[in-house]
């Protein structure tokens, strides 16, 4: 079928061209790897010279959405990393373009699956409702809230602020003021908030690959390009991060070191000092997520925001503790930077209500929370014990990384790439796992959250997972 342009006369035409692509690729109509049309026969097509297919096309190039190669035509990029999307001006354009309700067709056939009484759901990056604490909270009158909102500031709530703030002295020794915190209602507010007043539209960042954050919309939606950094068992590769650096101009660097998602991998003490040397030298900020820095089954490493508490903005949350719904997190970072984005977030009003930081400074501070949260920690691990031992059966086909703390497992397959027909099979045997090319351009491991099998589920777990394996060696 031959495409078409509306041709309208204020816009160029190769933008014309770059936009009906994109569309096309957004949609779905054109998919990760697949062929263009060839430049002629698009020219043909659109009634223009081919000269102006093929600036369309190098745009498109420049931008990361599709790849050329000698001899084999021009294709979609199959992967995310350095892709940028098209030039945006305000936020009508952002939401003209959809960019925040782009999913992944895998995704959405995931979820409608999870929604069913019979599937077995290790995808959700949340604790199972059993497992989540709870807390006997006080007795609230509106009046009660009315009266806590005069503690409100742009930066948070006051009390929730100096709760977090002992926290961190005692579990971290992280030492910060009330000006050096901003709550924010989850760690992706918080990673939003910095792309927006740290960053402009062009900048290059770096991530682990794989990460969590391969998938995230706010990329694209802010004009991010995002570059990977191979990892081995001690973290990120610095002769790679310092390559990224200097030929990709890098001005940022976002990582979770403990218990890494989706890998579960904690970086080792000496790679975050040589990493903070190395991005001080470079000037690179570090964004550190810290989500899961409490569900640890082992001593604790310094973070990265002791080693370097200028260099580091550090990231924490409640939300994998105390349940997403909670929607609580914050930024630690020095007060020229924490007072422009209390103010970004008033202008893009996006404050925070004061009922959930009043529920959550209940939470923190009952008596019981630290026992609590070491029982969580206990039960955890012998989820953990059990899912590694479990998976003795399958060490022939499956690599299996140690777990030392957090919700995820990572396997890797040991006899390559699995296809796209064969992650079917999680689906149609409704066990909903989280495939890598989630989080890089890798089709060869899965993620699964451990902590939602139970004694109940497991040999449901056991005896799916076992029929899967089969068919996928049978291939």
């Amino acid at each position: 079928m031959k495409w078409q342009l509306k041709k309208e006369n204020k816009t160029p035409i190769y933008v014309e061209i770059m936009e009906l692509i994109i569309n096309k690729i957004q949609t779905g109509e054109l998919v990760a790897g697949e062929k263009l049309p060839t430049e002629r026969e698009m020219a043909k097509w659109f009634a223009v010279n081919r000269s102006t297919v093929v600036h369309a096309l190098e745009e498109l190039v420049s931008l990361g959405w599709i790849i050329r190669k000698q001899g084999s035509g021009t294709r979609v990029n199959e992967g995310n990393w350095g892709r940028l999307s098209a030039p945006r001006t305000n936020w009508k354009n952002y939401l003209s373009q959809n960019v925040f309700n782009q999913q992944n067709p895998y995704v959405t056939e995931l979820k409608k699956m999870i929604a069913e009484e019979n599937c077995l759901d290790l995808y959700t990056g949340e604790l199972p409702r059993e497992l989540i604490p709870d807390f006997q909270l006080p007795s609230y009158h509106w009046e009660d809230f009315l009266k806590e909102g005069s503690q409100l500031s742009e930066s948070g709530y006051g009390p929730l602020q100096q709760t977090i703030i002992e926290r961190l002295q005692k579990d971290q020794q992280l030492t910060i003021n009330k000006k050096q915190l901003l709550i924010t209602s989850g760690a992706q507010q918080g990673l939003f908030l910095l792309l927006q007043v740290l960053l402009t539209q062009g900048d290059s960042i770096a991530i682990e690959n794989p990460s969590f954050l391969y998938s995230l919309p706010i990329f694209q939606a802010a004009g991010i390009r995002l570059y990977g950094v191979k990892m081995d068992t001690e973290g990120i590769s610095l002769t790679d991060l310092k390559d990224l650096i200097v030929t990709k101009k890098i001005k940022m660097l976002i990582l979770n070191p403990n218990y890494q998602n989706p890998t579960g991998n904690t970086m080792s003490l000496a790679r975050r000092k040589a990493l903070v040397e190395l991005c001080g030298t470079y000037q690179i900020p570090i964004v550190e997520d810290d989500v899961f820095g409490d569900l640890n089954f082992q001593e604790r490493l310094p973070l990265l925001k002791n080693l370097a508490p200028q260099q580091v903005i550090y990231l924490g949350s409640l939300s994998k503790i105390l349940g997403s719904s909670t929607k609580i997190g914050w930024i630690c970072a020095p007060e020229s930077i924490i007072q422009p984005l209390a103010e970004a977030r008033q202008v893009m009003d996006f404050s925070l209500s004061i009922f959930p930081q009043v529920l959550a400074t209940s939470a923190l501070g009952d008596d019981s929370y630290e026992e609590k949260l070491a029982d969580l920690r206990d039960q955890l691990k012998v989820r953990a014990i059990q899912f590694q031992n479990a998976m003795e059966e399958f060490a022939a086909d499956w690599q299996v990384h140690e777990i030392k703390g957090g919700f995820y497992a990572w396997l890797e397959w040991r006899h390559g790439e699995i296809t796209n027909k064969q992650w079917r099979y999680f689906l149609e045997e409704k066990l909903a796992i989280a495939p890598s090319f989630l989080f890089s351009s890798e089709k060869n491991a899965l993620r699964i959250n451990f902590t939602r099998l139970s004694q109940e589920n497991f040999p449901q777990f056991l005896a799916t997972f076992r029929r899967i394996t089969h068919r996928l060696k049978a291939k």
